[in-house]
């Protein structure tokens, strides 16, 4: 019987004509359910995979879909292509079971009793996804116990990333895991890595020597890989004398004795040999740090301003690179205007002010930065909240100087305490028990001022003073009597400049003055030498692009200045130019200019890790 359908309308002709796109969120679980419901049922399967002795049956269509092996595998004349049955040398069936779930359902639970089964297979017939998974599994699971079997796993199933985090982890807790069971099982190869890549570690280069002679003497089948071990050493770096008490250590006995005694022995007594002041002078560039292994000096930007306004960024700009890239960023509310210093290659910030419902407010709150485990910590505030001051480094200790300040007890009239004024207060930080104590104020208060410290000297220089008044003074704090001791003056006042020390003599560039006829703001154009054995001034050069609130510092006998302003008369008034001076040669110079517009930043010199994986500071847009 056949049955006539009657047309209801010609719907196209309808004048509300409008096309409805249709997706249903829940298409794919169903999709993927349906699939799976029909594997469990043995309906339409297609193929069966045989590992670990059990059969799996499966859809051709499915493992292509998620499996790079498979889809090469079902789409050329492969004979796999034609079998029905296919047979997976060293995939077990419990990794074959927990990938043939996921392929199915999209879920997989990782655990430490199924983590290398999976692993296996997912590389096996390449699930990448997998892959990843259980990379990110294991690096989760890293620690000092485990982190042998990770990353013997990862250079099985060549995850060179996992690979790269765990020799990073054990580079930078070398000391613990040296004294952890695990430490004998390195291979020599895995030891030979450790002691070859840049990597920074926590302990000194005789600690690495020693731990490299306990791997030696646990068995005596590895005295064959000592010279070549022994050579991974950075003997530079070890004090001779060290080194000659470390000679009694038995396994050196040992191997001077053994086939390899002539290379052992050029190797070991050649470094005992060094003469001990040579060693101490070479020692000076690197007395911030630990270890230089996996370390290289680098310029630094902190804070600052740019064309999008106040930053807490802080960027660098390795010489091996060529290029700035972001390091961190301060752990507060945009700030500026705080003090900057690096002791012990940690970077030390404090202090500052922020804008808060259009009021400047002045903190005393320090953060300190390591970057060999790139972290932030916070330090005891300071005595006295201020900004526009000097932090310097003098024997170990931050100073901090003068600056602006809310403090009640730092104002004449206590009826204008909220008033924001001057400060002649002073004060020290002790890293070691996180404490500021006060030391003796300034003859005189001032801010955007100056400082730079000469053995257990503090000199300051310049700034403003009460009136705002643009100071020429130059005054030296004796940190062993506690005193002020004021100085031959600057050749010319200036105000937001900068003053560094190279050898004996202060550096002073930079900065803004005011031309007492009209009282209009200029900059000073000269770099001016101050012999602090001799006390007196010269100008030794001028810079070729004059300019105030740049960042300035010293690599080896480079003057670096980096950014600023320009004249307040000059429209285009921003700059990124970076010049440099030796101080040697009395030479100019520039290099490449810093991605953006900066101003009021400051700079230092700071050892970080050349392996990073770090952005690269954006570059402006060009201007039309």
């Amino acid at each position: 019987m056949a049955f006539a359908v009657e047309a209801i309308g010609d719907f196209s002709k309808m004048s509300n004509n409008h096309t409805i796109h249709f997706e249903s969120p829940s298409h794919t679980g169903v999709l993927l359910c349906g699939l799976n419901s029909l594997r469990t049922k043995s309906l339409l399967v297609d193929v069966t995979l045989v590992a670990g002795g059990q059969a799996f049956e499966a859809h051709r269509v499915v493992l292509a879909s998620c499996s790079d092996y498979f889809r090469a595998m079902f789409t050329t004349e492969v004979r796999e292509s034609r079998q029905k049955e296919i047979t997976l040398e060293g995939v077990s069936a419990k990794g074959m079971h927990f990938l043939l779930d996921y392929a199915y359902t999209s879920r997989l639970a990782l655990n430490l009793s199924n983590i290398q089964d999976v692993l296996s297979a997912a590389s096996h017939v390449q699930v990448n996804t997998v892959v990843e998974a259980c990379s990110g599994y294991l690096e989760a699971q890293l620690d000092l116990e485990n982190c042998v079997d990770i990353v013997t796993l990862a250079e099985t199933y060549s995850l060179h990333e996992l690979k790269k985090r765990v020799y990073r982890f054990i580079c930078s807790n070398l000391m613990k895991f040296s004294h952890t069971t695990d430490f004998q099982r390195l291979s020599e190869g895995q030891l030979e890595y450790i002691l070859s890549c840049d990597f920074p570690v926590d302990c000194t280069e005789a600690d690495v020597l020693h731990i490299l002679l306990q791997w030696l003497e646990f068995d005596t089948a590895r005295i064959p890989y000592a010279v070549k071990l022994l050579s991974k050493i950075q003997f530079q770096e070890i004090p001779p004398d060290i080194l000659t008490q470390m000679w009694d250590y038995s396994i050196l006995q040992c191997l001077t004795l053994s086939a390899q005694s002539h290379s052992v022995y050029k190797i070991i007594v050649s470094q005992m040999q060094v003469d001990q002041s040579a060693f101490l002078q070479s020692k000076k560039l690197l007395k911030s740090l630990v270890n230089s292994r996996g370390m290289e000096l680098a310029i630094i930007k902190v804070g600052g301003f740019g064309i999008a306004g106040v930053t807490n960024e802080v960027t660098y700009f390795h010489s091996s690179i060529g290029r700035w890239k972001r390091l961190t960023t301060i752990p507060h509310v945009e700030q500026c205007n705080f003090g900057m210093a690096v002791l012990n290659n940690q970077l030390y910030v404090v202090g500052g002010c922020f804008n808060q419902c259009l009021q400047e407010n002045i903190h005393p709150f320090g953060f300190c930065y390591s970057p060999s485990f790139c972290k932030w910590t916070t330090i005891a505030p300071m005595l006295t909240e201020r900004c526009r001051f000097t932090l310097n480094v003098v024997q170990d200790k931050l100073y901090a100087i003068g600056g602006a300040s809310e403090n009640v007890e730092d104002i004449a009239e206590p009826a204008a305490a909220a008033a924001e004024t001057e400060s002649c207060s002073c004060e020290k930080y002790d890293p070691v028990t996180d404490s500021w104590t006060a030391i003796s104020p300034l003859p005189s208060s001032r801010t955007q001022h100056a400082g730079a410290a000469w053995a257990h000297k503090l000199f300051v220089s310049g700034g403003l003073e009460q009136q705002d008044v643009v100071s020429s003074s130059l005054l030296c704090y004796n940190t062993l009597t506690n005193e002020w001791e004021v100085k031959s003056p600057l050749l010319t006042p200036r105000a937001d400049h900068s003053m560094v020390v190279y050898k004996d003599k202060l550096y002073v560039c930079g900065g803004w003055c005011e031309d007492e006829a009209t009282g209009n703001r200029f900059l000073v154009n000269t770099i001016d030498e101050y012999d602090i054995l001799k006390e007196r001034w010269v100008v030794v050069s001028e810079i070729p692009t004059p300019r105030y609130h740049a960042g300035i510092t010293i690599v080896e006998s480079k003057l670096y200045i980096v950014g600023g302003f320009h004249s307040d008369a000059t429209f285009d008034r921003t700059t990124g130019v970076i010049e440099v001076y030796d101080l040697e040669s009395g030479e100019w110079s520039t290099v490449e200019r810093y991605p953006q517009d900066i101003w009021e930043h400051l700079c230092a010199t700071l050892y970080i890790p050349r392996c990073r994986d770090d952005m690269d500071v954006i570059p402006e847009m060009p201007r039309s």
